[in-house]
């Protein structure tokens, strides 16, 4: 894998520089996350506070990391594959997946934070945010279905005039 491209096209400059970008702001969220949890330690902060600090900007490092990683892989390279529902279907799951379990973290976090706090009255913040997250990853099931597989099943790229998926031909048998 290669921030370079191998051609240079105003499409893959670009992808090479969000990536750069994107890998650049993920390695300075680690160092964040490091940081905060030795200035936690340092500081004598409850150590379950502290801990689900530095692993909240651990997993949004992660979410960045990974769309670095899907514009790297997806624009970078070279222009053979434009399908856009083959591209979804590749680098949607994961990176979806990855924001889930973020927005989870986070939610379930706000949870333990209000309960410490004896804020039950703002429960209402993390419950919606870890219905956003099965929401979003029950969109992204809903997705997975409902396309096409053209990587696993070549008979689905071929669309009918109805939007029917169109039938193999057939040995003369009705």
């Amino acid at each position: 894998m290669s921030l370079l491209p191998k051609t240079f096209t105003v499409r893959s400059v670009f992808a090479s520089l969000f990536s750069f970008l994107f890998f650049g702001l993920s390695l300075a969220m680690i160092l964040l996350s490091f940081t905060q949890l030795a200035e936690g330690i340092a500081d004598g902060q409850g150590l379950m506070q502290t801990c689900l600090k530095a692993i909240n900007t651990g997993v949004i490092a992660l979410a960045v990391f990974e769309l670095a990683m899907v514009i790297n892989k997806e624009y970078g390279g070279d222009e053979e594959n434009h399908d856009v529902i083959v591209m979804l279907r590749r680098t949607l799951p994961r990176f979806i997946g990855t924001v889930c379990v973020a927005l989870a973290l986070e939610g379930l976090i706000m949870v333990i934070k209000y309960s410490q706090l004896d804020l039950a009255g703002n429960l209402y913040y993390p419950v919606a945010i870890i219905s956003s997250a099965a929401f979003l990853l029950t969109a992204l099931g809903v997705f997975l279905k409902l396309s096409p597989d053209k990587a696993n099943n070549p008979e689905a790229a071929v669309i009918a005039p109805h939007g029917t998926p169109a039938r193999p031909a057939s040995n003369g048998s009705v």
